[in-house]
């Protein structure tokens, strides 16, 4: 990084310029299988930073790289110049206009963002990517994306009317339709728009028959210059034209586009088949139905979906064991129309004997299952990945006629198995384009070499049935070093010349589309050095220990949607990359690379990307690589306190189980502190607590007092079971401790109470790893042994004892049985109510009321939310909802810190506190989480109940 190019950038852009290490390399990668190190990354407000960014890079002679979410899988966006992210602050829809069906945005706009906005006049954006929760516009126009709707909607360069760019030299201008009259007069202009308005169509009437001729016939086009699009009677339309030019030709400040009408239904028809041969097969069938969309689904995904509880619903609504599944989807008005056409394709298939089940999903609530599975295809295959083993794009977008997929695909899996490689199925058959992804080990040379040589079998082999190699993904570095074979001599140069006439100085992505490097040059696993040996305190069962567990992330940026789900709360609230689960992952890579990478883990800067981590494991669960955060920033913590010393605040939270008990044993004189404001701002100074929240209080009859005066109501009939005293339903909430105990006690159980020591949930969370591996243990010597479940009221401290105690002591038996016995506590209330050991009133003050469900992280993460919901639906005449609205924000001690209660606040007034405050007064609110509750009174002045006080307020 030159000092002059960083001033020059500082002095232009508004917005903010960065160049440290961390920064470059967590842009260093997208998620392709590439990886190359830019000089700074910008984060531009407005188009003038753009104009800024390209006048400085261009004087400094270093190239450009335009990036949305960087989840391009050619390459496209990583590169060694200057990366221009803008996601971050050029992401506004500046208009809809619902007449005329357009929408006028910046290119940081994310589809489903639009969509959400274009929903309410009943329109969308077209095309329609599996990514379409965090993929961009800008990057939709660079990389012409299609997606599973383009049977009906094509691709995104037929929804472009107009761009507004930036050129290679700084200026700006206007790309739109224009007539013959309207070019002539650009064409006058002594401007590098001028020379491009004049040269193009010169370069198109020396071209002609190159252009005519050279094209592969195939319409699903995502390679090269689409010259073929300036042919004919058609304005000339620059707009167009630089769709699919992965930022090589000019930069996109703002879109025009199209929008279509949005179907008021679509209903599914899910094929069963025994074989992925056999579900390809029957394509033809469903395309002669006049389907929306036909997807297809191999065994390898619909396994993998079976291991995650975020996609488990699948399972449950599948007939038998199928080896594929096709999607077949019709849309329209008309629910009896489509009805219809389910009927018809069902008939169809059996008397053609295609596949041996046909499901039909008509309504959204049997739709959600599949749709979510089908749309994370891609990150539920990479999750297959072993170590440096990884499924990867680089033949994974070819697309040949429909007819022909049948033995294409019979013919790619002999190249496949030729050279001893397996790889997973999915895509969209309704346009012939299936994404395969072979698994390869890109640490090892020979894998390398096979890669390439398969890369070039199946480039012969889409040739000869006049397919396309990039049929939605594009060129990047991934292809386009095929392209001068694939268009021949005479239409490479002339999209050379394109290059030349466009970009002069060569800075806009430099290396794309022509005149590329080897498919093999900046591999990322080749680039990493051998990750150097570290003792963890923590067990990290992946190869290459605690750097193999971070660097499982291949970037396909889930994390960086903002719904459904949790994941990730921080970069919701930022927007900003580096906190994301993919930017600390990243961010950690780098630091575990280093020679001395326990050095690295104390590093200050390191510590700013994780600082925002709410630990609320939601990437455990959503995240499809499985990157567990929570635990690699536990060990991080750790590493940084074995060189800086451990924090008072952290001594304090990590104790927490101490200072209740010794709050309760004082109540009510230790709630006193806590209203004086002059003591919490006293506190706020000298440990960093926030003296803008409540403290908890203090309960004098806590539940250990409770449980040894009570009269026992039960009759022991179910057998022992043991009871979790957690830190905070013994000593700040023990009515809710109390109504579990009752109900459990009712339904037949001999209820013991754990009250002896704590989980260590406190303390991993501050780093503090040896301490909760001291408290750990003591509370595993207290439960093995004993005989019945334990159960708890406290999702964090529960499901500690079944994922960090694992994880503390692996392979510990004791530690694996008392892991074994663990259950939730709704799970046996609701079990007892079915059974009618457990009696609720029809007439409680529940009956007819509205119960608004918000879930714990924890929970979510580990065994998910269903188990709850079923206790509440048995309160009868309640109705129980759901609520999505991702973390809460609190994060246990998270939102007590000074520096992130601002944090803490903005993550739940994101989609919490909103929701709530929709609601009516007298809806129940009920969450399991202590935090949670807090939050939620904090937030938004409303008392949220625990699900067991409503059950035992229902009895």
């Amino acid at each position: 990084m030159t000092a002059g190019l960083e001033e020059a950038l500082r002095d232009g852009v508004e917005g903010e310029v960065r160049v440290d290490e961390y920064t470059r390399h967590l842009f260093s990668r997208d998620a392709s299988m590439y990886s190359i190190t830019p000089r700074a990354v910008v984060f531009p407000k407005h188009a003038g930073d753009v104009v800024a960014v390209v006048r400085a890079a261009r004087a400094a002679g270093v190239p450009i790289v335009p990036r949305g979410a960087g989840t391009s899988l050619a390459g496209q966006t990583v590169g060694p110049g200057v990366v221009v992210d803008f996601s971050r602050h050029m992401n506004r829809i500046l208009a809809l206009d619902p007449v005329a069906r357009t929408a006028l945005v910046e290119p940081g706009v994310v589809q489903d963002q639009l969509n959400q906005a274009a929903a309410a006049h009943g329109l969308m954006f077209g095309p329609d990517t599996s990514t379409s929760n965090r993929a961009t516009i800008g990057g939709m126009i660079g990389n012409n994306s299609a997606g599973s709707g383009s049977l009906t909607f094509g691709m995104t360069i037929d929804h472009v009317r107009a761009l507004d760019v930036v050129l290679s030299d700084g200026s700006t201008a206007r790309f739109e339709p224009v007539d013959e009259a309207e070019r002539a007069r650009r064409a006058d202009q002594s401007t590098l728009e001028g020379r491009i308005h004049a040269g193009l169509p010169e370069l198109v009437r020396d071209n002609r028959e190159a252009i005519e001729t050279g094209f592969p016939p195939f319409w699903r086009r995502a390679c090269g210059y689409r010259l073929d699009r300036m042919l004919g009677d058609t304005p000339f339309d620059l707009a167009k034209f630089v769709v699919g030019a992965e930022g090589t030709l000019a930069i996109t400040t703002g879109a025009l586009v199209d929008l279509v009408p949005k179907p008021r239904r679509t209903v599914y028809a899910v094929g069963h088949f025994t074989t992925t041969a056999g579900a390809i097969a029957a394509t033809e069938d469903a395309l002669s139905c006049s389907p929306a969309q036909v997807e297809l689904m191999d065994r390898t995904i619909l396994d993998l979906s079976r291991q995650k509880i975020e996609y488990a619903g699948l399972g449950s609504i599948l007939q038998g064991d199928p080896d594929a599944l096709l999607f077949v989807s019709f849309t329209g008005d008309d629910e009896a129309e489509l009805v219809a056409k389910l009927d018809e394709l069902s008939a169809l298939w059996q008397r053609n004997s295609h596949g041996y089940h046909t499901l039909r999903a008509v309504t959204p609530a049997q739709q959600t299952a599949l749709l979510k599975v089908r749309k994370s295809s891609l990150g539920l295959l990479m999750a297959a990945s072993e170590g440096t083993k990884r499924p990867l794009a680089f033949v994974e977008d070819t697309a040949v006629e429909p007819k022909h997929l049948p033995e294409y695909t019979r013919r790619f899996k002999g190249i496949l198995d030729e050279h001893g490689l397996t790889a997973g199925f999915y895509g969209h058959c309704s346009v012939g384009c299936l994404h395969i992804r072979p698994f390869v080990d890109l640490a090892d040379p020979a894998q390398v070499a096979t890669m390439r040589a398969v890369a070039e079998k199946v480039k012969d082999l889409v040739a000869e049935y006049g397919g396309v190699n990039s049929s939605e993904h594009g060129d990047g570095l991934a292809r386009s070093e095929f392209n001068r074979e694939i268009f021949g001599d005479e239409l490479y140069e002339a999209m050379r010349r394109v290059k030349a006439l466009f970009d002069p100085d060569g800075v806009l992505n430099p290396g794309k589309i022509v005149d590329a490097p080897p498919m093999t040059d900046h591999l990322r696993d080749s680039s990493l050095p051998p990750a150097p040996a570290l003792h963890t305190r923590l067990d990290f069962e992946v190869v290459g220990g605690m750097r193999g567990a971070a660097d499982r992330c291949m970037n396909i940026g889930l994390c960086r949607k903002s719904s459904p789900g949790a994941m990730c709360p921080s970069y919701i609230a930022t927007k900003d990359e580096e906190h994301s689960t993919r930017g600390r992952a990243n961010a950690l890579v780098r630091a575990l690379s280093e020679p001395d990478p326990k050095a690295a883990l104390g590093d200050e800067r390191l510590h700013e990307i994780l600082d925002l981590c709410l630990m609320c494991k939601a990437c455990k669960s959503e995240c499809p690589m499985g990157v567990d955060m929570a635990a690699l920033k536990t060990e991080t913590l750790a590493h940084e306190h074995d060189q800086h010393g451990v924090p008072l605040r952290s001594r304090i939270f990590g104790a927490i189980r101490t200072l209740n008990r010794l709050g309760s044993a004082t109540a009510p004189l230790s709630n006193l502190p806590g209203r004086i404001g002059p003591l919490r701002k006293l506190l706020e100074r000298r440990a960093g607590i926030t003296a803008a929240r409540p403290l908890p209080k203090f309960a004098r009859r806590n539940l250990v007092r409770w449980f040894g005066n009570r009269d026992s109501g039960g009759t022991g009939g179910q057998g022992p079971l043991t009871f979790l005293a957690d830190s905070f339903t013994t000593y700040t909430e023990p009515g809710i401790g109390q109504a579990a105990i009752r109900l459990l006690e009712h339904a037949g159980w001999e209820v013991g109470l754990s009250s002896g020591g704590c989980c260590g949930r406190s303390s991993l969370s501050k780093g503090l790893i040896d301490d909760a591996k001291q408290k750990s243990r003591k509370l595993i010597t207290a439960l093995a042994g004993q005989r019945g479940p334990i159960v708890g009221c406290e999702p964090s401290c529960l499901f500690t004892l079944r994922d960090e105690h694992l994880s503390l002591f692996p392979g510990d038996a004791p530690a694996a049985e008392v892991a074994g016995r663990v259950r939730q506590v709704e799970e046996l209330l609701t079990e007892a109510i079915d059974d009618g050991r457990l009696l609720l009133r029809e007439d409680s003050w529940l009956a007819g009321r509205r119960i608004l469900y918000h879930g714990h992280c924890h929970q979510k993460a580990e065994v998910g939310t269903a188990a709850t919901l079923e206790l509440l639906r048995r309160i009868p005449g309640a109705e129980v909802v759901e609520l999505d609205a991702g973390c809460c924000g609190m994060a246990g001690s998270f939102g007590f810190e000074a520096e992130h209660y601002g944090m803490s606040m903005t993550v739940g007034g994101d989609r919490l506190f909103p929701a709530l405050a929709a609601e009516p007064e007298d809806t129940v609110i009920a969450a399991t989480g202590v935090s949670c509750r807090q939050q939620i009174f904090h937030g938004s002045d409303r008392t949220a109940w625990h699900p067991v006080e409503l059950i035992g307020q229902a009895r």
